[in-house]
This record gives C-alpha cells, sequence and structure tokens, in this order.
C-alpha cells in the first residue's frame, strides 16, 4: 500500500490511541508485524501553545518508520501551523487528522467527531493542511447514520488533497457500543480513488480476513484489540501470509511481551509518565483467572511485583 510518497511495508497498521500508543508500545506493535503505527493524538492548539508534554508525544525511533502522526482541531490555521512544528521537529511520514474521536472531553470543543457536523470545515482543514505541509496528510473519520452523507465527508477529504482515508465503522453516539458496520468503509472504497482503512472489530485472524475480503480496502487498523496484546499483530500477519493459525502458549506470550513492555518504558524514561497499573491489566485480558490477576496488579507496589504476579498466575517462575 501507498499512501502519498509513502510505501506502507503491508496493510495492517495500529490505531492512535490517547493513552496508549506510547513509543514502547508501538515498537512491539512494529516488531510483531505493524506495517504502520500512529502516535497518540496531539493537540494542535497545545502545539501552539508550547505545551512540551503533549509535543513529546510525536517522539519517534528509526524502528517504527513509517510512522504516522494524528492531530486534533477545528480551526484550519492552527492545525496547519501546529502540524509545520510537528514537521518539522519529528519528520513524521504521515500526518492524520482526527475526525473520529467521540469522547466528550473532544467533541464538547467542536474537536474529534464533533467536526463531522460540519463537513466543509473538514474539507478546509484538510485543505490547508495540504498546502502548508511536505508530508502527505490523511484523515481519520467515524460515520453519520446517513449513508450519502458520511460519502460526501469523504469525497470532500479526497477533494481537499488528503492521501488515504481511515474509516470507523461506528457512529459517533455508539461510542464503543454495538457492532462496526463495514458497509460504510465499503462503499467509500468503491468511490475514492485514495487508499481507504477500515477499523473497528479487528480482532483476530479471522475478523480481519473478513473485514479485508468484504470492504476491499487496502487496509485494517487494529485499535483496541492491540492494547496489552501487540502479538495480535504476529498472529493476524502469519495467518494473513499463510492461511494458517499461528500456534503460540497465550499466557506465556503475554509475560514475555509485559516484560519486554517494562522493559522500553524504562529505557525510553517512560515509566512514570503512564498509569503502569492500567498499562499491566491490559495485558491480563483474556487469560484465565485474569480477573484475579488484575486485582493482584491493583495492588502491587512497583512494577516487579505486577510482573510476579502475571509471572505466577501463568505458571512461570521469575527469570
Amino acid at each position: 500500500m501507498k499512501i502519498g510518497k509513502v510505501k506502507i511495508p503491508g496493510n495492517i497498521l495500529l490505531a492512535p490511541m490517547s493513552n496508549v500508543t506510547n513509543l514502547p508500545f508501538r515498537l512491539m506493535c512494529r516488531k510483531y508485524g505493524a506495517s504502520m503505527t500512529y502516535s497518540e493524538m496531539i493537540s494542535s492548539d497545545a502545539v501552539i501553545y508550547e505545551n512540551a508534554k503533549t509535543f513529546n508525544r510525536g517522539k519517534s525511533s528509526r524502528d517504527e518508520r513509517p510512522f504516522g502522526i494524528q492531530v486534533f482541531g477545528n480551526s484550519p490555521q492552527v492545525v496547519a501551523e501546529a502540524a509545520l512544528k510537528i514537521e518539522e521537529a519529528y519528520h513524521p511520514d504521515i500526518i492524520d487528522l482526527n475526525c473520529g474521536c467521540p469522547a466528550k472531553l473532544l467533541t464538547k470543543d467542536g474537536f474529534g467527531s464533533a467536526l463531522l457536523r460540519s463537513p466543509e470545515l473538514i474539507h478546509s482543514i484538510i485543505n490547508e493542511l495540504s498546502e502548508t505541509v511536505s508530508t502527505p496528510v490523511t484523515a481519520k473519520i467515524r460515520v453519520l447514520e446517513d449513508t450519502e452523507k458520511t460519502l460526501e465527508i469523504a469525497r470532500l477529504i479526497e477533494n481537499a488533497g488528503a492521501s488515504a482515508l481511515t474509516v470507523h465503522g461506528r457512529t459517533r453516539q455508539q461510542q464503543y457500543s454495538g457492532k462496526s458496520d463495514m458497509e460504510y468503509a465499503k462503499r467509500i472504497k468503491q468511490e475514492l480513488s485514495i487508499p481507504v482503512i477500515a477499523n473497528g472489530d479487528v480482532v483476530d485472524e479471522s475478523s480481519a480476513e473478513r473485514i479485508l475480503e468484504y470492504t476491499g480496502c487496502d487496509g485494517i487498523m487494529i485499535g483496541r484489540a492491540a492494547m496489552g496484546n501487540p502479538f495480535l499483530f504476529k498472529r493476524i500477519s502469519y495467518y494473513l501470509d499463510t492461511g494458517e493459525i499461528l500456534e503460540f502458549e497465550e499466557c506465556a506470550q503475554r509475560v514475555t511481551d509485559l516484560r519486554e513492555y517494562f522493559k522500553l518504558l524504562e529505557d525510553h524514561e517512560l515509566m512514570h509518565t503512564i498509569n503502569v497499573k492500567a498499562h499491566a491489566q491490559w495485558f491480563t485480558r483474556g487469560i484465565r483467572n485474569g480477573r484475579h490477576i488484575r486485582n493482584r496488579i491493583a495492588e502491587a507496589r512497583d512494577a516487579d511485583e505486577m510482573l510476579l504476579h502475571v509471572e505466577e498466575m501463568c505458571g512461570h517462575e521469575q527469570p
């Protein structure tokens, strides 16, 4: 898949997720087969007002190229100015506009999925971005209940100069409940000439294959299913390449991955910038007795104790 001038080595992408897709987590997803990763979303206003903590979310490394940075905002001029600063500082391969986040923290100020109420504003922001930065510009949207209105937004995004579009098949009102309607991504793919990426409900090998085949999209994007489970990219890429299910011991894999994640957080001096207990608990999802493990993690005094609890529950000896 090619997005603008950027060649993506595959078609399985990691979604940008607030408080999730930090650099260590992205590196693990890339290691296991994610074709491209995105930063946590960055506020354009925060960049302009020089909020260092927010701006630092754009830090990357050579090991995760190609790499995208997602921004949010509702002023064409502010978003473009912020993107230019991001481009100069981090040289991302892609700059993505968030038109899909349903969180009230964003929508109450007209950001994220609230932009879907103003298609012409989306067009103006994408157009201003495309004319300001040399980096390919993309967008990520949710859908409206009205299919034709959603298609019109997709066409406006392409016409404004976007190089690709990601479609999450839930409405803003659905938040993360119900099912993602892949009919939207299918229809949009049929109408646009730029790459279209399907997002929502990609949770395992069969769903990845089914969504790719049904929508005809150029790629799929994995979000919440990857939280605490970066190895999911290895499973899906293996299956799409071979048609076979990769055999592995899930609990042992989670222990290995949590240990590596903690090490990467330490290496990049990020251990104290995240909610470590919440992140560790994500790695127990789907594991037998996972609820018990999560309770133990919540009571742990430090990262070593968290890891020990997971190792004990999985029947592993501490290394």
